[in-house]
């Protein structure tokens, strides 16, 4: 018999797992109604029957309902039945509905693949056709395009026909057939426009070649017109006819070269022409005796200038307003009888220059389009053979003129007008501008030697009696000096200052040797006081406080002055100022009882003083005023030698409080220091 397989609900298996029974228990525990049931005592047997009986009465009265409900069941079956086929009619038309849509987003999409391809041919052709109205626009040519150059349509249509030459042009290069269609109406309008530019601006150059009024430029009637319009017109030349292009850039440079060349000629003769007739010559120097036929000084005819050592209002060429002012007018300046000194006609010709070339150089950059060396090689052309000529011209003035101030202006003034250019940025006179520094310079330096070898040279016993004023040959040097220092500031030149140097060394040596000549040293140190007070105050009027050649004459000055102030004290009250400087030795060394047997010098001197002070020093302050021709320079020494007095009577004060002389009756015959400075105070001169 085969075993009986009970499957899960075989306890003896080892699948069975108790856990699980405990959960269900433990589950139906937890029902409420068998919570209750435990809970009242109840019989589970006897509630389960009473529980199915329930489900059974329960069951009866449901089928009773259904069975009463019948037909309504049946009538709901009936409609429910309907609306089956309501619904199966609705589906098969819907399935039309949906097939209908199917076919219409057929057709739509039909539609748009059709609009975008004519949207792209359209965009094709909107795009052929902007390319081939463009290219009928640029090969189409106006039958009457070129009207005289004067007219304003002129150059709007010489762009335009411009633009068609370079449009046909890229077009002959992409091999476009059209292109020939209209390549001889091009070159046949080209040629045309050519020839009005070649003929018009031939005619403007031409007209420059009128006679010159008033020795002024013909105006470049060229730059009458716009800046832009002119250069295009080279321009177009330059693009579609070098040779063309070549010939007007030919003329005109031969053109502008002869006038400027005759102008510059003829305006730097007629400038000659008011020159001052005479002019400093090889005797016209430093250190030449002045007489009657010698010497700048003396000629009685130049009466209308400065001396050549003097610069008097010369310097004012060098100032702003003149420097840039306007140039002479040769015929109205012989009209009024003016005539000038060589620096204000070199300044008048040079700024004629300048404004011309540069005006020049910045046409020809720009209308022949140049720019850098090429620039430079064609102004050279047309400015050369004028630059040249200035040159010559000065190199033939520099070769005999003496007169160093001239030239040293003319340096000064280049130096300023090479500053202009720089500031403009017009490199085109450089080159000019050290040429004539080249030649002014060695000039300049040459004079100025010849001037110091002539002081060397100066033999002072023969000029004349000896005169304790400042000589005239110190006079030139101050007001030579004095003037190159004052043009000197501004474009400071070491080589000037050296040259300066050696002058004032040689003029310094000359005073002396001038000096050495008086017999006594007090006409020597009133030579040598009138002299350096001079040059020191001619110098200060246009030189700096703190220039070299300052400096030096002041320190030579306050020596000299002090010598002399010691000189005038010493005859009046030399035993006096021997004795207090020879105490004033022994008390240093300790030694003053050598002096206490002096005591009647002691006596004498006080006396002495005491009775001739007042005399003396009214004696003194008229002969200083006599010797000085400054009188300035005369109150300061007075000033200097009483003050220097009232020093060597404080001292005599000092030596005789010492306990050596105390003892001295004779003391209490000294006058009041406080009193004596009152006193003098009184004969000090007042301005």
């Amino acid at each position: 018999m085969a075993p009986l397989t009970l499957g899960d609900l075989d306890l003896t298996t080892d699948e069975f797992i108790l856990d699980e029974v405990d959960i269900h228990i433990q589950a139906n525990l937890e029902d409420d109604l068998v919570k209750e049931a435990l809970k009242t005592g109840v019989d589970l047997r006897h509630y389960s029957k009473q529980v199915e009986g329930e489900l059974q009465r329960i069951e009866q009265a449901s089928i009773k309902d259904y069975i009463k409900e019948s037909q309504n069941i049946a009538s709901l079956h009936n409609q429910i039945t309907a609306c089956d086929s309501i619904l199966e009619r609705m589906e098969g038309m819907l399935s039309g509905f949906q097939s209908d849509l199917s076919s219409i987003s057929s057709e739509i999409q039909t539609l748009q693949q059709q609009s975008v391809s004519m949207s792209v041919r359209l965009k094709n052709r909107q795009a052929v056709h902007s390319h081939l109205s463009q290219l009928v626009d640029e090969l189409v040519v106006p039958g009457a395009m070129i009207h005289p150059v004067t007219e304003q349509e002129f150059l709007e249509q010489l762009h335009e026909l411009n633009n068609k030459i370079n449009f046909a042009k890229e077009l002959s290069f992409r091999e476009t057939l059209a292109c020939s269609d209209i390549q001889d109406i091009v070159d046949h309008l080209k040629i045309k426009a050519v020839t009005k530019i070649r003929e018009f601006i031939l005619q403007k150059i031409y007209s420059f070649r009128k006679p010159m009024t008033n020795y002024q430029i013909p105006q470049n009637t060229l730059l009458k017109y716009s800046t832009t319009t002119i250069i295009f017109f080279y321009q177009f030349l330059l693009a579609n006819e070098r040779t063309v292009a070549k010939e007007i850039r030919d003329v005109y440079v031969d053109t502008m070269s002869k006038i400027y060349y005759s102008y510059f000629k003829s305006y730097s003769g007629r400038l000659l022409k008011v020159q001052y007739e005479e002019v400093a010559d090889k005797d016209d120097l430093m250190g030449v005796e002045d007489t009657a036929k010698k010497g700048f000084f003396s000629k009685p005819s130049l009466k209308s200038r400065n001396t050549i050592f003097t610069l008097g209002q010369r310097g004012a060429v060098l100032s702003p307003a003149e420097l840039e002012g306007p140039i002479l007018i040769p015929h109205t300046a012989q009209r009024g009888d003016c005539r000038y000194p060589y620096e204000t006609l070199f300044r008048s010709q040079h700024y004629a220059l300048l404004d011309n070339g540069c005006r020049e150089f910045l046409f020809l950059s720009d209308f022949f389009m140049v720019a850098g060396n090429s620039a430079l090689d064609l102004f050279n052309s047309v400015m050369g053979k004028t630059l040249s000529l200035f040159l010559k011209s000065m190199s033939t003035y520099v070769s005999d003129c003496y007169d160093s101030i001239a030239v040293f202006l003319c340096i000064h003034i280049i130096l300023r007008f090479r500053a202009i250019t720089t500031k403009r940025a017009i490199p085109a006179l450089d080159k000019y501008w050290e040429a004539v520094l080249e030649l002014l310079w060695p000039r300049f330096e040459l004079i100025l030697e010849m001037n110091i070898q002539s002081i060397c040279n100066t033999d002072p016993q023969k000029l004349g009696v000896l005169d304790t004023r400042p000589h005239y040959i110190t006079r030139r040097y101050a007001e030579f000096s004095s003037a190159i220092v004052s043009i000197n500031q501004t474009f400071t030149s070491e080589r000037t200052h050296t040259l300066l140097g050696q002058l004032q060394v040689e003029v310094e040596n000359f005073v002396l040797k001038m000096a050495a000549e008086f017999p006594s040293r007090r006409d020597q140190l009133i030579f040598l006081i009138n002299n350096y007070d001079m040059m020191l105050n001619v110098l200060m009027e246009r030189a700096a406080d703190d220039s070299k050649e300052v400096e030096g004459f002041q320190q030579l000055l306050q020596a000299r002055s002090q010598e002399f102030i010691e000189e005038i004290l010493s005859s009046p009250f030399g035993g006096m100022i021997a004795f207090v400087k020879a105490s004033e030795a022994l008390i240093e060394k300790g030694q003053l009882d050598r002096l206490k047997n002096d005591e009647a010098q002691i006596t004498q001197l006080i006396r002495g003083f005491t009775s001739t002070w007042k005399q003396s020093v009214e004696a003194l302050s008229q002969d200083v005023m006599r010797s000085f021709t400054n009188f300035k320079n005369g109150t300061g020494i007075i000033q200097g030698a009483l003050t220097q007095l009232i020093q060597y009577y404080h001292g005599f004060h000092k030596v005789l409080s010492q306990p050596t002389f105390r003892s001295l009756a004779v003391r209490s015959e000294l006058i009041n220091l406080h009193h004596l400075m009152v006193e003098v105070k009184k004969h000090k001169p007042n301005f």
